[in-house]
């Protein structure tokens, strides 16, 4: 069958947890609600859905040069390249043996690369559909391309990030801390990465000569494991996110912190009862406007903060239900995109603080998103085995 036969059948089951705003009078009379909570009509804002994976969806890109296509890997050892316009199937990246957690286009569309959990790496070239490299490091905490070049950086569980020129295989490695990579950003003039470690320090890595421009550790470090770092468009700041619900703005040639965002906590939620824990937080993903001096960082108990940088004080708090799991600013405006727990989608307009759009269609927490260049379209994937693509033109453009 094929991909839209899949879909067709998946709308049947394809509930959302939380349905519709209110009760739909024709969601009582029609005949295939059955299951469906107090007859509230499951709400699919997408245009397309994927269904090719059998279990939840947990990454996907974009490619960069024309956005027509996705790749998206699961934890069902799969990967998959396809077409956005219609879900329809380009080539399967196949011989995975573990979850794909990593997966994306080379800067200039030429190759795709997947990574699976236990630190297998496969590169093919998206136009032969031909697997052209592939090589297994430890366990895989995050891979990027550069943004210039066919090469790829990777960070693992034993702390080290591994550097490849892509078909050739020539090999760097940057030695950690002997605890998990955990996140990693190569910085926009490709000769510099950031790479966050579970120990809560960060360093600033030259990449042509390997070695450690900046170490931040201690007070200027995190109290907790790194969990996300992005930089601003010229790559002069970088901030880094914990599980210690700090975020720290630190400027990339001197290495020195210029400022903390911390999350003031709000009031105690009720004691965890029984059997159940206390509810915790972290910053979970960040990023910076590119047309202000603003930055977005977004929070396990699902707030999202705007903070202006000029001012280095907290603008808005956007709350969610549930969790944030990730967020992108669209690339020419002010307006920032998350993806939470509830599975839904939201844009939010940080310069009011304002929700913009919210779109629904999934049955299960959103895992990963992508947005398109000219932000008219944004894929994500789920915990439903999953992926879809939303169309968000909006009436203001």
């Amino acid at each position: 069958p094929s991909a839209d036969d899949l879909a067709d059948e998946m709308e049947d089951v394809d509930f959302d947890e939380e349905g519709a705003e209110e009760p739909d009078a024709e969601a009582w009379e029609t005949e295939d609600d059955e299951g469906v909570e107090d007859g509230m009509e499951a709400q699919d804002d997408s245009e397309v859905t994927f269904s090719l994976h059998s279990a939840s969806v947990f990454c996907v890109s974009l490619d960069p040069k024309t956005n027509t296509l996705a790749v998206t890997g699961g934890e069902d050892d799969k990967a998959f390249v396809w077409h956005v316009s219609d879900g329809e199937l380009l080539f399967e990246c196949s011989g995975h043996k573990d979850s794909v957690t990593c997966a994306g286009f080379s800067h200039d569309s030429v190759f795709v690369a997947t990574g699976d959990m236990s630190g297998l790496i496969k590169v093919w070239r998206v136009d032969t559909k031909e697997e052209v490299w592939s090589f297994e490091v430890g366990d895989l905490e995050w891979m990027e391309w550069h943004p210039q070049a066919h090469v790829l950086l990777a960070g693992t569980a034993d702390g080290n990030s591994w550097m490849w020129k892509i078909p050739s295989g020539d090999c760097k490695t940057f030695q950690g801390p002997a605890c998990p990579a955990t996140c990693g950003r190569i910085l926009p003039d490709g000769k510099r990465a950031v790479v966050g470690y579970e120990d809560g320090t960060m360093r600033i890595w030259d990449l042509k000569q390997g070695t450690s421009l900046h170490v931040l550790k201690g007070q200027d470090g995190h109290q907790d494991p790194l969990t996300c770092v992005a930089s601003n468009q010229d790559g002069s700041l970088i901030m880094t996110g914990s599980v210690d619900c700090h975020a720290k703005l630190v400027n990339s040639t001197t290495g020195k912190v210029v400022c903390v965002f911390k999350m003031e906590s709000v009031a105690p939620k009720a004691p965890a009862g029984e059997g159940e824990e206390a509810e915790s937080n972290s910053v979970e993903s960040l990023g910076f406007c590119n047309v202000m001096p603003l930055a977005a960082v977004g929070y396990l108990d699902g707030t999202l903060a705007i903070y202006d940088l000029s001012t280095q004080s907290l603008r808005h708090k956007c709350q969610h239900e549930s969790g944030i799991v990730q967020l992108l600013w669209e690339e020419s405006s002010a307006v920032v995109y998350t993806c939470s727990l509830d599975g839904a989608v939201r844009l939010w307009d940080a310069r009011s603080g304002k929700m913009i759009s919210e779109y629904r269609g999934h049955s299960a927490e959103i895992l990963d998103f992508a947005v398109n260049k000219d932000a008219s379209i944004v894929v994500t994937t789920s915990g439903d085995h999953q992926a879809k693509v939303f169309c968000v033109q909006r009436p203001d453009r």
